[in-house]
């Protein structure tokens, strides 16, 4: 499927009023663009303006300065029930929501279409039931809203985007609170909708391991150092990543594209034997700021035999206890 430029963001500052009437400005000058199948993640520290910018997006706020072209036309010539049909928006606030089913929410979503009645045409229960067929949720339709938990109730609401039926949709944090298997589920997930749907889907995240894995752009927001935009990989090798998330203790690292823990090894060790064993031995050595290297003149030698390991004439099949006797030396 052929990708094409839907959003184009010129000279956009962002902000909110302040007290007083004052206006506060939090990101100036930003140049950037979504398109159509693919999957973008804004990235940045608390405070940076993430949601502030993704309001701004949206329709939500004002911009301070710049223009937002959406499909080749100015957000401020649209009016809402027409932006309803280009955008969805999925945000993070918990619905307090009783007595309504999961597809009833879901069917929230056919409104720009269904007029002031709200009643369901043959046509827009059929987009309703895709929706459902397309996120998995078909064994919680029936199911009511308060009784669904976090990342339950996060696809009910992707589902009701869905049904919107807009070529752009919008997230606010859709994977907080969420355990890492449900993190991973949902990203994956928005990532197949961009891919098999043409859709933009452009969300804010704090999961940042997980966006520079299954991003295909990445926007990176911080308040000193403005905003970059482009593949993780370009922004890893230009060093924008590693200038925007590398602190004390943390560096980026190169070779695997991800963060590490900036560990500073006081001893070197050797490990005899190859396979998954030796690489999670050294990484259980690394957190104990034990190095591992081939010099054959280390005489501190950790063996692996089978599910067996051998150090200092002791054997164990644990590496919890290898590492008591290892430190405990």
């Amino acid at each position: 499927m052929k990708r094409s430029e839907t959003i184009r963001i010129t000279g956009l500052s962002t902000g909110y009023a302040g007290r007083h009437g004052s206006e506060v400005v939090v990101a100036r000058d930003v140049d950037a663009s979504l398109w159509s199948g693919e999957l973008t993640c804004l990235l940045g520290p608390n405070g940076a303006g993430k949601s502030t910018l993704l309001k701004t997006l949206s329709g939500f706020l004002p911009p301070v300065a710049g223009t937002i072209m959406i499909e080749g036309r100015s957000l401020s010539d649209y009016r809402a029930s027409d932006l309803g049909k280009v955008i969805g928006v999925v945000l993070t606030d918990k619905l307090s929501l009783q007595n309504m089913t999961a597809e009833e929410l879901v069917a929230l979503g056919r409104s720009p279409y269904t007029g002031f009645w709200g009643r369901l045409s043959t046509h827009d229960r059929e987009v309703v039931d895709e929706a459902i067929s397309l996120v998995g949720i078909g064994n919680l339709r029936h199911r009511m809203v308060q009784t669904l938990s976090d990342g339950e109730r996060q696809k009910v609401m992707i589902a009701k985007a869905l049904a919107q039926e807009t070529p752009i949709i919008f997230l606010d944090e859709p994977t907080a609170f969420l355990d890492y298997p449900s993190k991973v589920e949902i990203m994956q997930l928005l990532q197949r909708l961009a891919r098999e749907r043409g859709k933009t889907v452009f969300l804010s995240t704090h999961d940042l391991e997980l966006a520079l894995q299954i991003a295909d752009r990445v926007w990176l927001v911080d308040k000193t150092l403005g905003v970059r935009t482009g593949a993780p990989e370009d922004l890893a090798l230009s060093g924008d990543l590693a200038r925007f998330f590398s602190r004390e203790g943390v560096r980026f690292d190169m070779k695997t594209g991800l963060f590490r823990i900036d560990s500073h090894p006081v001893r070197r060790m050797r490990v005899s034997g190859t396979g998954p064993r030796r690489g999670m031995v050294t990484k259980a050595l690394a957190r104990n700021n034990i190095e591992v290297c081939d010099d054959a003149s280390i005489p501190e030698v950790i063996e692996i035999a089978g599910d067996i390991y051998i150090y200092g004439g002791s054997k164990t099949m644990s590496i919890a206890d290898l590492m008591s006797a290892v430190v405990g030396m």
